[in-house]
């Protein structure tokens, strides 16, 4: 597996700042955050957009995945936005719709910088919204935002986590499966698979060829706060493992947003503690 960091911790960072400071610290990818203050793709320009595409030339770094899993922007607030809304599950029609355009958008940057992957959430439960009625939403969403993608030779990774509409590896296996698009998976985070008392040889397993990229941080005491790899209580041998059965060569981008205030440490140390394991 190639080790990758996300710019979601480097907020107080332009992005080719970021990308510098990525590539110096010895990762082979980055994540890119698709939302303020970063590449929101309804305010990024194309001169924007060709600079951060300079910047990962000029680093010899790859894309590894643009992460659209929140909408900050939606807002026009800078910290935090209601989880994930609105989702791609919304019951709202104009909401949804604003989320799968958002979505399109970030699919369209992902093409113009070579990165072969998007992360998505399915969002939260609705009062007053039986889960069936709004899967049906989401899967809805997910076939439009799919054949989007795989004409611009993109693919589509739903990360669950616990709490949210898709929360759990079965439930993911399950929408990939109803789905049937070969561009659309999983972007796992190992994280949220600990939190929800999975192992990850059975996540590993169950989505196999599935995943598109992966989500690394360590959590402790079951505690959905994202720390620095070695930090917790997570075992990363038992999750290189795991990858290594499916013989996963992909991206793990490391994503610390907890960090804004020393990211470059953070980044520093997990690659230290990482890069042997992987």
């Amino acid at each position: 597996m190639k080790l990758s960091f996300s710019t979601n911790a480097f907020v107080r960072f332009s992005v080719p700042e970021a990308i510098g400071i990525i590539a110096k610290t010895g990762y082979s990818g980055v994540e890119i955050l698709a939302d303020v203050p970063h590449l929101y793709p309804f305010s990024t320009t194309g001169p924007e957009l060709d600079e951060v595409a300079a910047a990962l030339k000029k680093n010899r770094i790859e894309a590894a995945n643009i992460n659209a899993n929140t909408a900050v922007g939606y807002y026009g607030a800078k910290f935090w936005e209601p989880l994930f809304e609105p989702s791609l599950a919304n019951p709202d029609r104009d909401a949804r719709r604003w989320r799968v355009e958002f979505t399109k958008k970030c699919i369209d940057m992902a093409a113009g910088l070579c990165c072969r992957n998007v992360s998505v959430t399915s969002g939260r439960m609705v009062p007053g919204v039986k889960p069936e009625k709004s899967l049906a939403l989401l899967k809805e969403s997910i076939l439009e935002i799919v054949e989007y993608a795989a004409a611009r030779h993109v693919r589509v990774g739903m990360e669950y986590e616990p709490g949210l509409l898709v929360e759990r590896v079965e439930e993911l296996v399950v929408l990939i499966r109803e789905v049937g698009a070969e561009n659309f998976g999983a972007n796992l985070d190992f994280g949220h698979s600990y939190l929800a008392g999975e192992a990850p040889l059975d996540v590993a397993q169950s989505l196999a060829s599935s995943i598109f990229h992966i989500h690394l941080e360590d959590i402790g005491g079951r505690k959905h706060y994202h720390l620095i790899p070695g930090e917790g209580d997570i075992d990363f041998e038992d999750i290189a493992r795991a990858l290594a059965g499916i013989e996963y060569e992909g991206f793990g981008t490391v994503e610390l947003y907890t960090f804004p205030e020393n990211p470059e440490q953070a980044a520093r140390k997990a690659f230290d503690y990482l890069r042997d394991k992987f």
